[in-house]
This record gives C-alpha cells, sequence and structure tokens, in this order.
C-alpha cells in the first residue's frame, strides 16, 4: 500500500525559508519520478516540481523556478522540496505525488501546510 507522508510545513515570513520532507513507503521509491504539488485556499491543484526516480533530471514550474529546490535520498526514501525567498503566494497545501507531473488521479500525501505571512 503507497504510502506518502509529508512534514515540513508552517508559518514562515516572506522572504524565508522551509523545507518539506515526504517520506515514501509501499513501493520501490528508487524506481518511480516524483513530484511536489501544491493546493491554495478556493484554487486548483497545482504542479510545482518534479524530479527523475535516479534524480537525474528536475523540473520546477515558472512561480518557484531559482527560488526552490526539488532533491530526494532513495536510500532513505524521502523527498525534499526546500523553499526560499518565500512569498505569500506561496501560501498552500503542500502534496507529494508519486509521479513527475502531479496528475490529480496520482497517488498523494495528506499534504502539510505552508503559510506564508508577516
Amino acid at each position: 500500500q503507497v504510502q506518502l507522508v509529508e512534514s515540513g510545513g508552517g508559518l514562515a515570513q516572506p522572504g524565508g525559508s522551509l523545507r518539506l520532507s515526504c517520506a515514501a513507503s509501499g513501493f520501490t521509491f528508487s524506481n518511480y519520478a516524483m513530484s511536489w504539488a501544491r493546493q491554495a485556499p478556493g484554487k486548483g491543484l497545482e504542479w510545482v516540481s518534479g524530479i527523475y526516480s535516479n534524480g537525474g533530471a528536475t523540473y520546477y514550474a515558472e512561480s518557484v523556478k531559482g527560488r526552490f529546490t526539488i532533491s530526494r535520498d532513495n536510500a532513505k526514501n524521502t523527498l525534499y522540496l526546500h523553499m526560499n525567498s518565500l512569498k505569500p503566494e506561496d501560501t498552500a497545501l503542500y502534496y507529494c505525488t508519486k509521479d513527475l507531473y502531479g496528475s490529480p488521479s496520482a497517488s498523494r500525501g495528506q499534504g502539510t501546510q505552508v503559510t506564508v505571512s508577516s
């Protein structure tokens, strides 16, 4: 059974940083591309970033390019999202998803809330 458990969210000030983690189990993590997606209040699911199974290629939405970094540790079955220069518009529930582009039909966790506010 696929399990994805996100953590690391919280309250950050504009310009601040957070690191999200996603612990994966129930499947061979190293065989799958993974991604982060987010959903702001009253809005649809938005893809944020994706990474190939071996970490060899990464992709970012224009809205986060240059500020966020996705990475993974296949030995620890963990996906990360390092978020810098946070903006109020980054406020959302962030999900770890078991595919490259955050498809709504892909397996994902319960999410971790990120709130950016002064």
